[in-house]
């Protein structure tokens, strides 16, 4: 596209995903409001402008989802869809989940985290060739979500590919709503669960006493307790699997930096903090704008869909310098896993999978490539992700 091409971005083309930046470039700069006529909705790229409106969840509301094909289909959402609220009723429900979610809590699981992520990399130690996706960014998070629900070991890959199927789309299609929202995954584990309490977070939000928004204490009901299993699962697999994608991709098209966390694993975290603003899992939010809105001299009419691009405002220039240079050096505060009341839940928890993936892969395999012929990226309206990236290591590694 050159700067003469008319300004057209299609969040369903799966023709942009592989480098929407340069397009993204052109939004910021050319139309910082951009509105798609064929789509029916409004986005916003600059920084400035994403960090003010995902913060004002009075104007910009989640009642209706934050994925642009749920907001368009206008349909009623199940309560405890925590993602899908807004406050008061949203902080009530998220209450149950923060107790664990703590970023002190989420510490203490890094001796299992860390298990399950050798156990991964065990069958491939030694190759000179394997999917990294396959062996840890599907597998690993998947373990991770399946020891904080309870789920048996032996069910836990089917959670996983439901979840995945029901995010994934082909050939730049969009969710089916009715998907998304289905909690029929998890209605066995909850009755056999009930029967049969444990130490784990689907126990927990079962037996967890609460004063609703009509003040009434009480516990959660079947249907709350299907959706947050629901929530949970589909987060943790699927953004937390691209990150460990992304790290093993960007390191090898970074040697340098890859060489400089060999050589100081101590800069680990904070180059995972840099792969989250550089090529964010989750590139766009949606909002339901609530009343009209003016911004850069035009009217966002009540009703309207907006997307609010993170994966453009983490490389504004007016934010970051030489944004569109990675750097494991770089001291950043992106905004990949959001703002304000709907900040990440589970960000400490991806933080802690992806420096465990990065230090164990680091620890193994010093040295690789991509086959980038046979590499392929997920096809979703909501992540962006590698679904296969196959590794070509130097020596296969130890």
């Amino acid at each position: 596209m050159t700067s003469t091409d008319t300004l057209y971005w299609d969040p369903y083309d799966p023709a942009l995903a592989r480098d929407p930046y340069p397009l993204y470039e052109r939004l910021r700069e050319e139309a910082p409001l951009y509105y798609n006529d064929r789509h029916d909705f409004y986005a916003v790229t600059r920084h400035a402008d994403v960090q003010r409106g995902l913060a004002d969840w009075q104007t910009y509301s989640s009642a209706r989802g934050d994925i642009l094909e749920i907001i368009q289909a206008d349909i009623e959402l199940p309560p405890g869809t925590l993602i899908f609220e807004d406050p008061p009723v949203h902080d009530i429900h998220r209450r149950l989940l923060a107790r664990v979610f703590t970023p002190r809590r989420i510490a203490t699981l890094e001796p299992r985290v860390r298990a399950f992520c050798r156990r991964a990399l065990e069958p491939v130690t030694g190759a000179r060739r394997f999917d990294l996706v396959a062996a840890v960014g599907a597998e690993m998070p998947m373990r991770v979500i399946g020891m904080l629900l309870g789920i048996p070991e032996a069910d836990q890959p089917a959670i996983r590919d439901y979840t995945d199927d029901t995010l994934g789309t082909e050939n730049g299609g969009k969710i089916d709503e009715r998907d998304i929202l289905s909690t029929e995954a998890f209605r066995e584990y909850i009755a056999w669960r009930k029967k049969h309490p444990s130490d784990d977070l689907m126990t927990d939000l079962m037996t967890a006493e609460f004063e609703d928004e009509k003040g009434v204490t009480r516990t959660l009901t079947d249907e709350e307790v299907h959706t947050y299993c629901t929530v949970v699962a589909g987060a943790g697999n699927e953004t937390t699997g691209r990150l460990i994608g992304w790290f093993g991709a960007l390191m090898a098209r970074y040697p340098e930096a890859r060489r400089a966390l060999r050589a100081d694993p101590s800069l680990i975290p904070n180059a995972i903090e840099e792969i989250l603003r550089f090529e964010p899992t989750g590139p766009f939010t949606a909002r339901y704008v609530t009343k009209d809105v003016e911004l850069y001299d035009r009217t966002v009419p009540a009703g309207s869909a907006v997307l609010f691009v993170q994966a453009a405002a983490n490389r504004d220039p007016r934010r970051f310098t030489d944004p569109d240079r990675f750097d494991v050096h770089r001291v950043t505060q992106h905004l990949s896993f959001g703002v304000g009341a709907h900040y990440c839940l589970g960000a400490a928890l991806a933080r802690l999978e992806g420096r465990i993936a990065a230090e164990e892969i680091l620890g193994r395999f010093p040295d690789w490539d991509v086959d980038w012929d046979h590499a392929e990226l997920a096809q979703t309206s909501t992540v962006r992700g590698w679904k296969t990236l196959p590794l070509l290591v130097e020596g296969g590694g130890r």
